[in-house]
């Protein structure tokens, strides 16, 4: 199949204009195409102001000419009064901060100079007006800025070192030739030394772990100042946030040597503001996440994740509490069966920018706010922190709540929502109560398109578990006709389909497939038990449950059986090249950045499986099991036309590992296959690739499945 020609696609940005738009007329409304993702608008990390009247947050839209993302600042007051209005110029800003009192927000700018873009550095804007100011200048770049109590510091993360400000006298140039060689060989001696979507072939600089500084806000007029290193060393300090009486610092970090060997863990560590020696505030069995501070200063909550004792595959994920400093930890959700922070894959979170979603303490410290993953859905709960019970929602309101920031008192809320109909917008919600949607960018789009809901089906497997899932049909859908029908598998595999936009599955409905989309066993949201059963057992019955949702689908009487195509990415992509070996049934499969091969995986992967997670044992101990639970032994089954989508630049899943295995098999075979790569991606090229990579990937893989599934063939 030859790379698709790019056409050329007029886009019209429309900046500040939120407003109600009318329906488009029925007559003029049309199905989605794969180049509407041009059009669409992002907004990304939600920051209500302290005073609860504007949120501050990001923009992100394409740019076509660059074949890459803009990212802005964007305000917009919650009484609904008026639209959003832009707030910073440049096309690289994120990372908005509101200091204390409201008047100063705090960004990430990253500059570019002769075509090239510098490291971020962290700019202060003074809300009554005037032009944004850079107030660090560090080597390697600032991010993650957080404010003082006071409003006189900012607490940021950067990976420089306190050398790298041992700077050259004011002035004085540096002759390049007089610099001393600097060898670009890497001499690695851990075995995680790749991340995906690390710069640089992936490689990760050990010497230089993410740490915790500060810098004071300067004067009008006044220089630079110069930031003081709070934590050093050699562990990563992530996610700072000051102690209520600014005297301390809180980071997460896990500071053991060769943490590979043990059980996943990290600790919640103090440290004071002028730097010393960190110690442990809250520590589990486990690793500790997102946290926030009590409105007194007394107690943190936080969601931790216990490893498990054995270890296992699936560890769900609980929200806590702890007195600070020194309490013991109480699990508040134990009793709990759905995910603490839980949320929804799918291929239209924004881009770029930060998606908060911490736990909100309200001001009488009785109740705790969290996101909460609930079968299908990712919705704001209220938990007791007395009787450590959790308040669902009234009603299921069928949604995903990408991320939120509240007002200190927990009285109001700034949350970006998506549905399965709508791309993820700004609203504001009084505590828990209806929403008000603040902006609508992408409402010019979508009043003239067609889009069909979703259809729930909850179905009984082959051993009687209940299984979630959903169907997609085409916008001019007639149950007397048959269809095509194209299952979407997803990744993780501990993650979830749901209530949230896709725009690849409603583009397979506009191009007249039904899509089938199930959460079957290994999902996550859907408790400790159902998420853990797959270990040792990955892949296999996850496989007969999407398998019982086909059948499912098919007993409806609108499916032409003959004309069935599968898809999948990451644990998706393992499952489709699983599916292909397993059954005949489907006359076209797309395996995107896949696994074939287990043992090739787990010597090559960004991550290690050396504890009994997946496997009981590594593959040199035990080749029998990886053997028997990897697609490529089965190669000789497969008669599905497969298509192999990759990315060059995929550490999480090498090619090595899947499609290139499979792909050069099926050729000797002299079976029907192709493989499409696409350069300078990751395993992230769905959700936030390059944007005409992005479609390039939709059109290769609908086109396969048109050649295979279309009438007549």
């Amino acid at each position: 199949m030859r790379t698709a020609q790019r056409h050329l696609l007029a886009v019209s940005i429309l900046f500040g204009i939120s407003g109600a738009w009318a329906p488009a007329a029925e007559a003029q409304r049309r199905s989605i195409t794969e180049h509407d993702l041009m059009k669409f608008v992002w907004v990304a990390d939600p920051q209500i102001s302290p005073d609860g009247s504007q949120v501050a947050f990001v923009r992100v839209d394409v740019n076509e000419k660059t074949d890459s993302y803009d990212t802005s600042i964007w305000i917009v007051h919650t009484n609904g009064t008026d639209g959003p209005r832009r707030l910073t110029g440049s096309t690289r800003d994120t990372g908005p901060r509101w200091s204390p009192d409201g008047r100063h927000l705090a960004f990430v700018r990253a500059p570019e100079k002769d075509g090239k873009v510098l490291p971020p550095q962290l700019h202060v804007l003074t809300m009554a007006g005037g032009e944004a100011r850079a107030i660090t200048d560090i080597p390697r770049g600032a991010g993650n800025p957080v404010w003082s109590p006071d409003g006189r510091m900012v607490a940021f993360s950067s990976t420089a070192k306190p050398s790298d400000l041992a700077a050259k006298p004011e002035g004085e140039a540096r002759d390049p030739k007089s610099l001393p060689r600097q060898s670009d060989v890497r001499v690695i001696t851990e075995p995680v030394y790749r991340a995906n979507g690390v710069a640089g072939f992936g490689y990760v600089d050990r010497d230089r772990p993410a740490q915790v500084w500060t810098v004071s806000l300067p004067a009008p007029g006044a220089e630079l100042p110069k930031p003081t290193p709070v934590v050093t060393g050699e562990f990563v300090a992530g996610n700072p946030s000051w102690s209520a009486d600014g005297s301390q610092i809180y980071f997460v970090s896990d500071r053991r040597r060769e943490p590979y060997y043990l059980p996943g863990d990290s600790d919640l560590y103090a440290v004071s503001k002028d730097g010393g020696d960190p110690r442990v505030i809250a520590s589990i069995d486990g690793g500790i996440g997102g946290y926030a501070v009590a409105p007194d200063g007394k107690r943190i909550a936080f969601f931790g994740t216990l490893s498990g004792n054995p270890d296992r595959s699936y560890s769900q994920t609980d929200l806590w509490v702890t007195d600070a400093p020194g309490g013991k930890p109480r699990n508040l959700t134990e009793g709990y069966d759905f995910d603490a922070g839980g949320s929804l894959g799918g291929d239209q979170r924004a881009p770029r920018g930060a998606h908060p979603a911490a736990p909100v303490w309200t001001a009488d410290g009785r109740s705790i706010i969290m996101r909460a993953g609930i079968q299908g859905d990712a919705d704001l709960v209220r938990v007791d922190v007395g009787a450590a019970k959790v308040i669902d929602p009234v009603s299921k309101k069928k949604q995903d709540v990408m991320s939120y920031t509240a007002t200190s008192s927990a009285a109001r809320f700034a949350m970006v929502v998506s549905t399965a109909t709508q791309v993820g917008d700004l609203f504001v919600t009084e505590g828990l109560g209806a929403p008000r949607k603040l902006t609508s960018f992408n409402e010019p789009l979508f009043s003239g398109l067609t889009l069909t809901e979703p259809e729930d089906l909850w179905y009984t497997s082959f051993d009687g578990k209940k299984i979630q899932g959903w169907i997609l049909k085409p916008p001019s859908f007639d149950a007397s006709k048959k269809y095509p029908l194209i299952v979407q598998i997803h990744g993780g595999p501990h993650s979830a389909y749901g209530n949230t936009f896709t725009h690849e599955f409603h583009w397979m409905a506009a191009k007249g497939y039904v899509v089938l989309y199930t959460n079957p066993r290994g999902s996550s949201n859907y408790g400790q038990d159902f998420g853990n059963i797959i270990q040792f057992a990955y892949p296999g019955d996850d496989y007969k449950d999407i398998m019982a949702g086909v059948d499912e689908v098919v007993k409806k009487g609108y499916i032409d059986e003959a004309r069935m195509g599968v898809t999948g990415g990451s644990g998706g992509g393992l499952l489709t090249n699983w599916t292909v070996t397993q059954t005949d049934r489907f006359k076209a499969a797309v395996s995107q950045r896949d696994i074939s091969d287990w043992a090739n995986f787990w010597y090559t992967a960004d991550f290690t499986l050396f504890r009994p997670t997946w496997f009981r044992k590594p593959p040199f101990q035990d080749p029998a099991d990886f053997a028997r639970r990897s697609p490529i032994t089965y190669v000789e089954k497969i008669r599905t036309p497969l298509m192999f989508i990759l990315g060059d630049e995929d550490w999480r899943t090498p090619p090595s590992a899947g499609g290139e295995d499979l792909f050069r098999a099926l050729k000797f075979l002299r079976r029907d296959t192709v493989m499409v790569r696409f350069p300078n991606e990751n395993h992230d090229l769905s959700r936030s690739g390059k944007p005409w990579h992005r479609i390039e990937r939709l059109q290769h893989m609908v086109g396969w499945f048109d050649k295979y599934l279309s009438s007549g063939k």
